[in-house]
């Protein structure tokens, strides 16, 4: 039987035609449960603001503020029923594609929390730390690389004052041109304004530095000179604290391939190229955590430690690999490619082993920030640990017949911020029978939910009986979603919002012709097939075969 597609425009006169055949009996009520004319999409794609998402990820259960009812915990998030099976999506769909979906990358996971002397070879016990400044009046801590400020000078070399704020969610410099001009008119002065220099507080001289104000009172001086803050969460293990028993909770995942590379790669019986992939949570004591889940303290990272051999001639061809690795599967989960952007890092900027990093970037609603780093790491991480342990991590090239330490290029993503940006990427509205619809267009691969099953009516056994079996078989395979409540149309607008790609409804007709009606989210056209067909044309849809 062949699949007819029925334009929501035509779903009417669809159930017109079936009225006349004597089934007039569900006609009626189908129609009028979802009237949806033609759908008018919205304006050219907006991106939504920081209180549409946070608002949407609550009311539809995908994120949580931590301990909400002790009125939350800065920096801890918690996932709700449909936050879980997305961020599960993400990193099922992560691991198929670069794990099983390859031959020479095999899987680990290592423990979070392993022995102090990881820490102390890597480097972390040591620099692993951010700049912190102080307010001496409100005790509130700042990130003194996120805290910018600028002179505000008139051409004829007046100094007005200095400004100082946390890095905003617009552009830097307009925000700060906003409120020069906003301290020139209080001053009264008259004169055009000097272009300004935005700096990081990080980088102010100890002389500037009494000259510029704190966010908090707005009051000069009132900010400590930049120090040092680790960023490792310590704890004690075993029965007596002390020095002796200090932990850490992992800041990244890295560290645990590096130290299990020898066993993996004769375990795997791996040869240079070769790569480990992890997924797993990390923690840092970040001194503000900010813009939602973008910046926890608790989070997930998904990182590949790809083996390659010494040599600058190798090293550049595998990072440009990687990065169009990474940046091909992001755009294949749905992320929208007019959001993304690279930025190379500076020579002067990077770690001091690193040979380059490029990171992908996104523009979330609070600016061009990183979402994906690959980095060429070197041979640091492996000759760290071998001097430290005292352990050999070389690796014997047979082909060459040489021994060296592999080099490595790190692609490494953060799970949560992947979440943020899919949420970014999927959000849309538009209007539907000239009522305005919020929906989430996911890639159908990583839908928290992939199909929704409706009975027509709950008050008919027979119709309920029909529409479990179809719900009970797509559980085997997929997150199925089974709801009873209300009409039609109110059932299809809580799967747009909750960014379900399919819903399938089972009516009368059912009932003498063993199929059903399969409605799609973005388009909201349906189609109607044979139960036999529906299997496989979800399959098609959702796996891609």
């Amino acid at each position: 039987v062949a699949m007819a597609f029925l334009p929501t425009a035509h779903v009417g006169a669809f159930m017109a035609r079936h009225a006349l055949r004597g089934l007039g009996r569900n006609a009626r009520t189908l129609a009028t449960a979802e009237t949806e004319a033609a759908v008018v999409e919205a304006p050219a794609a907006v991106l939504p603001s920081m209180e549409e998402l946070v608002s949407l990820c609550k009311r539809r259960g995908f994120i949580f503020p931590s301990s909400e009812i002790y009125n939350g915990f800065n920096g801890f998030y918690d996932y709700g029923p449909l936050g879980v099976e997305l961020k599960q999506n993400i990193k099922q769909s992560w691991w198929r594609h670069f794990v099983h979906g390859r031959e020479d990358i095999t899987g680990l996971d290592s423990s979070i929390i392993c022995s102090p002397s990881v820490w102390e070879a890597s480097g972390h016990v040591a620099g692993f730390s951010d700049p912190m400044v102080d307010c001496k009046v409100s005790k509130l801590r700042y990130r003194a690389d996120q805290l910018l400020y600028a002179k505000v000078e008139l051409e004829d070399g007046e100094v007005l004052g200095y400004l100082c704020m946390q890095e905003p969610d617009q552009e830097p410099a307009d925000v700060f041109l906003k409120a020069a001009k906003k301290m020139k008119k209080k001053a009264a002065k008259q004169g055009n304004l000097k272009p300004l220099e935005i700096k990081e507080v990080a980088e102010a001289p100890e002389d500037e530095l009494e000259l510029i104000p704190s966010p908090a009172t707005g009051n000069p001086g009132d900010l400590t000179p930049p120090r040092d803050f680790n960023l490792m969460f310590s704890t004690q293990v075993g029965a007596l604290e002390g020095s002796s028993s200090t932990a850490y909770l992992r800041p990244e995942t890295a560290q645990g391939i590096f130290v299990n590379f020898k066993n993996v790669r004769e375990v795997a019986r791996a040869k240079v190229p070769f790569g480990i992939a992890q997924v797993g949570k990390a923690f840092r004591n970040e001194i503000t955590p900010r813009n939602f889940i973008f910046r926890s303290r608790e989070f997930e990272q998904m990182e590949i430690e790809y083996f390659i051999q010494p040599g600058d001639e190798v090293w550049p061809t595998a990072h440009k690999e990687w990065l169009e690795n990474m940046e091909a599967w992001l755009k294949s989960i749905g992320l929208r490619e007019d959001l993304m952007g690279t930025e190379v890092h500076a020579k002067d900027k990077l770690a001091h082993y690193a040979r380059a990093c490029t990171d992908v970037t996104f523009k979330f609603p609070f600016g061009e920030q990183e979402l994906l780093g690959v980095a060429a790491r070197g041979d640091y991480d492996l000759q760290q640990h071998q001097e430290s342990s005292g352990k050999g991590l070389e690796y014997f090239d047979e082909a060459e017949k040489v021994k060296y330490l592999p080099h490595v290029i790190e692609p490494s993503c953060g799970v949560d911020r992947l979440f943020l940006a899919l949420m970014v990427s999927a959000f849309a509205e538009d209007e539907v029978g000239g009522e305005k619809r919020t929906l989430l267009k996911f890639h159908p691969s990583v839908a928290p939910i992939k199909v929704a099953v409706f009975p027509l009516v709950k008050n008919k056994p027979e119709l309920v009986e029909k529409a479990r079996g179809v719900f009970q078989k797509l559980q085997r395979r997929y997150n199925v979603v089974w709801d009873v409540s209300g009409a039609i149309g109110r059932r299809y607008r809580r799967m747009d919002e909750a960014g379900t790609p399919y819903c399938v409804t089972v009516d009368f007709d059912t009932l003498e012709d063993d199929s059903v009606t399969v409605r799609d989210r973005d388009s909201t056209e349906q189609v109607r097939m044979p139960i036999t067909e529906l299997y496989s044309f979800l399959g098609e849809k959702i796996d891609g075969f």
